[in-house]
């Protein structure tokens, strides 16, 4: 499988594709999470302001959408949100991918750690984030909510 990974620039024009690869990627998390993902809120007209406001990366195989991720520069970090593969690609190496291009872009922005936050009953991502270097920072709930609802994880740059 021969993947492409490329910054969403101003001639991107699939949004639709993009809105149903996010939602075919976090589907799995229906009935899993509460509360509901954000995704569930995303339509083409947010997608079109996150790539207008943050760094969009999306990955291609034989020209189709089977990933994306979105990094939003903060103070001391680049948030690392959205990170999305598509089920039939899940397994190639694509998540590993983005957070190299992350690295890299952090780097390129003077931005010495990655954040993320996963859900808290998503143990499957908090372990495949700490193989790939990540640290459980902080645990946090959504408003309205006294359990713990999310973790935050970063992995600092060397």
């Amino acid at each position: 499988m021969s993947v492409i990974i490329s910054r969403i620039d101003a001639s991107f024009e699939r949004y639709e594709e993009l809105l149903a690869l996010v939602m075919g990627s976090f589907a799995y998390m229906d009935g899993v999470i509460d509360p509901p993902s954000s995704a569930h809120r995303l339509t083409v007209a947010t997608l079109k302001a996150k790539v207008r406001d943050e760094i969009g990366l999306i990955a291609e195989v034989d020209g189709r959408l089977v990933g994306c991720a979105f990094l939003r520069p903060e103070p001391d970090f680049l948030y690392v949100g959205k990170l999305a593969v598509s089920p039939e690609a899940q397994g190639a190496g694509i998540g590993s991918r983005f957070l190299t291009e992350a690295e890299a872009i952090a780097r390129e922005l003077g931005k010495p750690a990655l954040r993320l936050e996963t859900r808290i009953e998503l143990t499957g991502n908090h372990r495949r984030f700490s193989a790939w270097g990540f640290v459980r920072t902080a645990e946090k709930s959504h408003a309205g909510y006294e359990r713990i609802t999310f973790v935050e994880m970063q992995k600092r740059l060397a």
